[in-house]
């Protein structure tokens, strides 16, 4: 069993914090700090925002069952995205790194949009194309995976 998206978060940004420490990086400006802050926060109000959808539309949110899926949501934020959760976790992951400071801080980051690329997306975006079928390619075709327009979903 794969494990949960937002496990996956916590331990990304424990790691960005530890990797910081340990290549002895400095905190960045006061500048960079309010930057942070505000990726996180908007990633945090995107990642709500998926969810409220979600329950709106009566539908799971556990990405351990992407088969269980109702009701393919496509309005709102996921107009924008077919991803707004992830899209706002890594913006948390994001604003974390940045207020961590260092290079350092930005290798699990980099990590987590790699798995969910990869690994839980994917993963996902087979069992919506296996249960909503044209509905779902249609979908893809017209919205991104994280961000903008999008274009068939890999296989």
């Amino acid at each position: 069993m794969r494990p949960i998206p937002p496990l996956v978060l916590l331990a990304t940004l424990l790691g960005s914090r530890a990797l910081a420490r340990l290549s002895h990086a400095s905190p960045p400006p006061d500048a960079l700090q309010g930057a942070a802050l505000a990726l996180a926060l908007a990633g945090l109000g995107t990642t709500v925002a998926g969810i409220v959808a979600f329950r709106r539309h009566r539908t799971t949110i556990d990405p351990r069952r992407p088969d269980r899926a109702s009701t393919l949501v496509t309005g709102g934020v996921f107009g924008v995205t077919r991803n707004p959760m992830y899209v706002g976790m890594v913006c948390v992951a994001g604003g974390n790194a940045l207020a961590t400071g260092g290079w350092a801080a930005w290798l699990p980051p980099l990590a987590f949009v790699a798995w969910l690329d990869r690994v839980q997306i994917a993963a996902e975006e087979r069992a919506l194309h296996a249960n909503f079928g044209a509905a779902f390619a249609a979908y893809a075709a017209r919205t991104g995976r994280w961000l903008g327009r999008g274009r068939a979903s890999r296989r």
